[in-house]
């Protein structure tokens, strides 16, 4: 059996109890204040970020949410040394209800043409001094590549596995009544010859900055 197929049926159970579960309880959902993603900073550090518009198609497929692209680069005139891009991605889905779930990037970066060449789970530490799981790949395509940091984050959790994400979905369902979720995803390219552990310091540069602002647009 191929391992697409393997995850499938892996995730299949959790999807049917995750949609079933959800369709009980969405007549006392709750919907946790916060703020929208537009209004994260741009300015942060001496990184200014600039926007990018998704389109149609892609928010048909994402289904109703709060999204954010945007990539951040060093203001050349705070820093001697030009650095790449920072591309920061966050998915905030504030229900997920059957058919409104958050979609990982195993899936939309080969769909996307970037071929992992390694994967693993590292830890990252949150403003609280706590560790926490993220993925980490490097990517490639047509002889470029890019370092990714991803990982799905609610209620003031944080995991790397999203089958772990949908069995909270299940359990916050039940005990908080809420399903809100997101997905937080940070790339950068990478130098020729550069390893993915000076990759990662250097977009943890910026990355650092970023992880204690999160709560207010994900709430906790």
């Amino acid at each position: 059996m191929k391992s697409g197929s393997l995850r499938f049926w892996k995730v299949a159970p959790l999807m049917l109890a995750a949609a079933l579960l959800l369709q009980a309880h969405s007549r006392d959902e709750v919907f946790p204040p916060r703020q929208l993603l537009k209004f994260f900073p741009a300015q942060i550090d001496g990184w200014t970020g600039t926007d990018e518009t998704l389109d149609q198609e892609t928010l048909d497929i994402l289904g109703p949410g709060d999204f954010l692209v945007r990539n951040y680069v060093r203001d050349s005139e705070n820093s001697s040394d030009p650095q790449p891009w920072i591309n920061l991605y966050i998915a905030y889905f504030p229900s997920q209800k059957a058919g409104d779930t958050i979609h990982s990037p195993n899936h939309c970066l080969p769909g996307a043409g970037w071929v992992p060449t390694s994967r693993e789970i590292i830890q990252l530490t949150s403003p609280d001094g706590s560790l926490f799981p993220v993925n980490r790949y490097v990517v490639e395509k047509s002889g470029h590549r890019q370092l990714v940091l991803y990982w799905f984050q609610a209620h003031g959790r944080a995991v790397a596995s999203e089958y772990s994400a949908k069995y909270y979905l299940i359990h916050d369902s039940i005990q908080l009544h809420r399903s809100d979720g997101s997905l937080v995803r940070l790339m950068t390219p990478m130098f020729e010859g550069e390893s993915p552990d000076a990759a990662q310091a250097r977009m943890m540069k910026l990355g650092a900055q970023l992880l204690p602002l999160l709560d207010n647009y994900i709430p906790r």
